[in-house]
């Protein structure tokens, strides 16, 4: 009996995963493993193999228009949603020479577009074109002060942070669709107010639709690479939304975190591992639910949820590590 071949899984595609950031969001990887212009301390994927700033071509536009196009009819016929594809590669996207032509060719999917990047060859004219083809962008930058921008991200030496961030906005004054910005904080690292408020005011200059804190959750590239504890977050919130209007902490698992569950406990937590609450917040969030202070109490005790006093303040963050 001759069994039939299986449809090769598509090679540039993944997904679709929650995001909380993109709803469900079917992933485009165009990039070889770890080619990258940064070897990040905190990369999940391990040390940088190739570190460039070189662009050329990865991924055939034809090919990964192919994948594309397979798996979403696939999930079509299981009633699946894609709310957007996003170029999240194994390296640093803009480095693929075709990523203007990837792009142009998917947008006839009607599926909107987004490009997470780390934001390091924006200088380059033809890395901005590229990348205003998408819907939606989100930039890199975890410092703007140089020595943390070199111990942190440890960039390829060609790159010079003042060209990064002049080209960061260019960008933000060419591009008319959404640009976001992501800041992962590394305990000891890059989280002091030093870093964060000239962070913060470099943001009033961007004016992003939304900028996002993130924290080493995996295993990182080097070893001793911790997240800043939960009071550093709080403050490190407070500076921010200073400057931008949405700002939201990715410190948590994705998914539908904004959902009403009807569960007030679960809730919460959901809600406090995106955005601090301060006491008052609480109080009126529990006077909604029909909740009581007891129940705070109770998931304090548990240590799932930190008071944490920040000014004039006490605010509720959800803790995100073992103690």
């Amino acid at each position: 009996m001759t069994v039939p071949e299986q449809s090769p899984q598509p090679l540039h595609v993944f997904g679709p995963v929650p995001s909380r950031r993109f709803g469900q969001s079917l992933g485009i990887n165009t990039i070889p493993p770890k080619t990258c212009s940064y070897s990040c301390v905190y990369c999940q994927l391990g040390r940088t193999s190739r570190l460039t700033v070189h662009r050329e071509p990865h991924c055939d536009p034809g090919e990964l228009l192919g994948d594309v196009r397979s798996t979403l009819r696939k999930l079509a016929e299981r009633g699946e949603q894609v709310d957007y594809l996003t170029f999240v590669p194994d390296g640093e996207p803009t480095l693929d020479s075709r990523l203007g032509d990837q792009l142009d060719l998917l947008r006839p999917t009607g599926v909107p577009l987004a490009v997470i990047t780390n934001a390091s060859l924006l200088s380059d004219g033809d890395v901005r074109r590229d990348l205003a083809r998408a819907d939606r962008v989100s930039v890199k930058l975890d410092a703007v002060r140089h020595d943390t921008w070199r111990r942190v991200d440890r960039p390829h030496g060609d790159l010079r942070l003042r060209d990064v961030l002049d080209g960061v906005l260019q960008f933000a004054r060419e591009f008319k669709g959404e640009l976001d910005t992501e800041t992962m904080l590394v305990k000891g690292m890059n989280d002091s107010p030093d870093d964060l408020k000239p962070l913060a005011a470099f943001f009033e200059w961007l004016r992003p639709r939304r900028s996002y804190i993130s924290i080493p959750i995996r295993p990182p590239a080097v070893e001793g690479v911790l997240p800043p504890g939960e009071d550093v977050l709080v403050r490190a919130y407070e500076i921010l939304s200073g400057s931008v209007e949405q700002v939201e902490m990715l410190i948590g698992f994705e998914g539908a975190a904004f959902a009403s569950t009807g569960d007030a406990e679960a809730d919460l937590l959901a809600i406090t591992s995106v955005h601090p609450m301060r006491s008052d917040q609480v109080e009126a969030f529990l006077e909604k639910t029909g909740s009581s202070w007891e129940m705070v109490e109770w998931i304090v005790r548990q240590e799932k949820l930190k008071e944490v006093a920040f000014g004039d303040h006490r605010f509720f963050i959800r803790r995100f590590r073992a103690r």
